[in-house]
């Protein structure tokens, strides 16, 4: 079942007639009508992916903003952050662009979601690689250049998280148990982790084909300490956490069950061990 998600190239738009431009989280239609060259901020990365980052001391908001190239609120939006509160070993999903990050629900369509965030339906479009009239489902990922949050939506986002944190679409026999021995140590914790221990030492294997696009090794990072986060093709990621050594570098592409590096016991740790998380799917183990 194949899933979407933003497009790798670096310029997704292609010969789209729209004309956007971000600029402090405002979107600038340009005035000299739709015939005009199209252009849509990517952020500083211009990789179209979306990115994960470690909040460090002293960081604010607004310079995480300017660092990845997108608006306050589309980071504020992304993860539910209340205000512009946010503390160092904070985890923030980034957006390749200024706008929203919408999971398919039940019910949803292009246009309806286009309507709900106030977007334009042909820049989602472009942006996501899809066709006019292609299908959506449930659990699929779409990115909205420029898309809005009301207040009363954000109201009932926050509401009814804890209702709905588990609420992931479930892929069997897509990921790979991450070590072949050892015994699970803790359950579902923190973002749809568990911990699994076993001796330093103990290889870890890759869960599913995929990308690496996080290879940190040493320090604290957030208390991970040396950790790898892979991108799947059903759109999910794998993080592997407290490593004693890491095999993999970014951009890297592994296949299920390479070796991508060992058990350890890294950042905020009591003892050797991996924490394991899926991202966007149920955790299986």
């Amino acid at each position: 079942m194949s899933l979407l998600e933003a497009p790798l190239n670096i310029n997704p738009i292609g010969t789209s007639s729209a004309e956007i431009a971000i600029a402090d989280g405002v979107a600038l239609e340009s005035s000299s009508g739709r015939e005009s060259e199209v252009f849509v901020d990517l952020g500083k990365s211009g990789t179209g992916q979306i990115s994960v980052y470690i909040v460090r001391q002293g960081d604010t908001l607004s310079e995480i903003a300017e660092m990845f190239g997108v608006s306050t609120n589309t980071i504020i939006w992304a993860n539910d952050i209340r205000g512009t509160s946010i503390k160092e070993g904070q985890e923030l999903v980034i957006l390749p662009i200024s706008g929203v990050r919408h999971v398919v629900k039940k019910g949803d369509t292009l246009q309806s979601i286009a309507k709900n965030y106030k977007a334009d339906l042909e820049d989602i479009l472009s942006f996501n690689g899809l066709a006019n009239g292609a299908k959506i489902i449930p659990g699929d990922i779409v990115i909205i250049p420029d898309g809005v949050i009301s207040a009363a939506q954000t109201s009932l986002t926050r509401s009814s998280t804890v209702k709905t944190s588990q609420n992931y679409p479930a892929y069997a026999g897509f990921y790979l148990r991450p070590v072949s021995i050892g015994r699970k140590s803790q359950g579902l914790h923190g973002n749809n982790g568990i911990d699994i221990g076993a001796p330093t030492g103990t290889p870890i294997l890759a869960s599913a084909d995929g990308k690496v696009i996080i290879s940190r090794s040493g320090g604290y990072n957030g208390g991970y300490g040396t950790y790898v986060v892979i991108t799947h093709s059903n759109g999910t990621q794998t993080l592997y956490a407290h490593m004693s050594r890491n095999n993999v570098s970014v951009g890297q592409e592994v296949v299920q069950g390479q070796i991508i590096g060992a058990i350890g016991s890294t950042g905020k740790s009591t003892g050797p061990h991996l924490h394991f998380e899926v991202r966007g799917a149920k955790n299986p183990f």
